[in-house]
């Protein structure tokens, strides 16, 4: 049985417009020693159409269908059907840089004792279904570098930043319980929080590796609904003082994702009033990109939507 390195796992629902060019992101690694696995979860589009063309053009990839269970579900299920010593997981609107899984291989072979790891992320705006070149890219702070992350630093901001720049091996994933399937939102905080409270290795590479596209309709815009998914992770690890600043961090990490997906000016301004509120510090925490968000909210009426999101993206 073919038993490779990486184990891909793509979760599929209606992603007929975007599944193609994200699996084939995956088959042009410069790594091939991987299979991928798509779990369609109940698509009623042409999703399930666009696996099987990709399953035809290359025997690594693996097809499988479910019932709308939800993401979380998605990935736990494809999860359990992978053969490679570590997981990949890459959302069906996003797109690996070639030398993705290449590098996280040297990372691991360099340092055995790393259970799971991540890279740099830019952000791109969906144009009419193609994704922009990016001009905000995520961080990787020296202590992800150094694999030295406490609680504190995955519930606050998400050091991961998508479950597309995930690389986890199997057993760790499996020793964690994997994704918490009550979660729609969050999921991936929440599971980073697990794996750092077991004294895992969570290492950043200093790469950007990852494209994230921005989509007005992705899951993601669903702001709200984000808020209350993080405060219910949250409030489990955190004690009431830490979690008003994890709070007002959060606050402003909406702000900004509002203006990269083109949300309203009012909306963007209400996280940034109520980020303040629950702790000033906090949301001033990181100097440039308070100023830039604050600046984006009350001044971003002078430009129409279409720019802010090319701005913040």
């Amino acid at each position: 049985m073919f038993t490779p390195t990486f184990s891909v796992i793509i979760p599929a629902y209606n992603a007929e417009a975007t599944l193609r060019t994200t699996v084939e992101s995956v088959l042009n690694q410069s790594d091939p020693d991987l299979e991928v696995i798509i779990v369609d979860d109940g698509s009623t589009d042409g999703t399930l159409r666009a696996m099987l063309d990709a399953g035809c053009k290359d025997m690594r990839v693996r097809v499988v269908s479910q019932p709308n269970a939800g993401v979380s579900a998605t990935r736990n299920y494809g999860a359990s059907l992978a053969r490679g010593k570590f997981l990949a997981f890459l959302d069906s609107d996003d797109q690996w840089e070639p030398q993705k899984l290449e590098t996280h291989r040297e990372l691991h072979e360099t340092d055995g004792s790393v259970q799971a790891s991540f890279a740099k992320v830019v952000f791109c705006a969906d144009k009419s279904g193609v994704m922009s070149h990016g001009r905000s890219h995520s961080e990787v702070t020296l202590a992800s570098q150094n694999g030295e992350h406490c609680i504190n630093d995955v519930v606050v901001e998400n050091p991961v930043c998508t479950t597309s720049n995930l690389v986890i091996s199997r057993q760790a994933f499996a020793d964690c319980g994997g994704f918490d399937e009550t979660l729609r939102h969050a999921e991936d905080q929440e599971l980073l929080a697990r794996l750092v409270s077991q004294g895992a290795i969570l290492r950043g590479i200093d790469q950007t590796l990852v494209k994230y596209r921005m989509s007005e309709d992705g899951l993601s815009s669903n702001l709200e609904a984000m808020l209350a998914g993080w405060r219910r992770f949250a409030g489990k690890w955190l004690d009431a003082e830490n979690l008003a600043q994890a709070e007002a961090t959060y606050y402003r990490y909406l702000a900004r994702r509002a203006l990269r997906t083109g949300a309203s000016l009012r909306s963007v301004r209400s996280y940034v009033r109520r980020g303040i509120a629950a702790h000033r510090s906090s949301f001033m925490s990181a100097r440039s990109r308070s100023i830039l968000t604050i600046c984006g909210a009350y001044g971003g009426g002078m430009m129409p939507a279409s720019m802010r999101r090319a701005v913040f993206a």
